[in-house]
């Protein structure tokens, strides 16, 4: 039970740093297009500029490389209780 209990918060945890990796990361973005935008000479409206940028951003492999939040540290773990147990 206290395993499971451990588990959620875990789950949890890692999901707030997710989104709030994700955030920042998709905020840095924008900010990167918004300065684009200036540099290029404003070429039509900035909100169109950016949010085909921020589009292009929803496939990247950056935005992907976020869900290793996920991957590394329950990896880690289970490296960790497998090797303790079964060493």
């Amino acid at each position: 039970m206290a395993a499971l209990v451990r588990l959620i918060i875990g789950g949890i945890l890692l999901t707030i740093v997710y989104v709030a990796l994700s955030m920042y990361s998709r905020a840095v973005r924008r900010g990167k297009l918004e300065a684009d935008w200036n540099v290029q000479g404003r070429p039509g409206s900035m909100e169109d500029f950016v949010s085909k940028g921020l589009k292009e951003y929803e496939g990247s492999l950056r935005r992907k490389l976020i869900l290793l939040v996920y991957i590394v540290p329950i990896s880690v773990v289970t490296t960790i209780v497998y090797l303790t147990n079964y060493s």
